[in-house]
């Protein structure tokens, strides 16, 4: 068997891609039915670094955006893959804790990193915006994530063997 370092950046990378890919195209549709441009969304993710001269920063804060749409993404796989290594339960039951993942993932990132960034202010959602977001965030991040782990993982430590 192959040590442990080798199978994380697989898991980790792919988990990330598959959930950043996801989610990434579910905020795309959200702007485009209310009216905006997947390029402007892209710069509205850049608004955390820019602040608000990012709508006028054209392809580069797009493409600011879209980087660190995918680093968040990997970021949370390897937050959850390196969680899963110690608790087991995280693979053995992937379907439920990746749900639990993805609104652990949604209130870090809309009450504390949202705020934390240039943005500086809790994105205000209404009751349907927020179950949106939650059902967007458990389909497109918290499920694909704790499934592509649970995939890479073992199955010799997924059971109890």
């Amino acid at each position: 068997m192959e040590p442990e370092k080798v199978r994380a950046a697989p898991a980790i990378l792919n988990a990330g891609a598959v959930a950043g890919a996801m989610d990434i195209t579910a905020a795309s549709i959200q702007a485009w039915l209310a009216g905006r441009t997947p390029m402007r969304m892209l710069q509205g993710i850049a608004v955390g670094w820019f602040g608000r001269s990012s709508f006028g920063l054209g392809w580069t804060s797009a493409a600011a955006g879209f980087a660190t749409h995918f680093f968040i993404a990997t970021s949370w796989a390897a937050i959850y893959w390196f969680a899963s290594r110690r608790l087991k339960v995280l693979v053995r039951q992937a379907w439920w804790s990746g749900t639990a993942f993805a609104v652990l993932v949604y209130l870090v990132m809309y009450q504390i990193v949202m705020p934390l960034s240039a943005i500086h202010r809790r994105v205000p959602q209404t009751p349907q915006q927020v179950l949106v977001s939650l059902l967007i965030h458990v389909g497109c991040v918290g499920l694909p994530i704790a499934l592509i782990v649970r995939a890479h993982t073992p199955r010799s430590e997924i059971t109890d063997v």
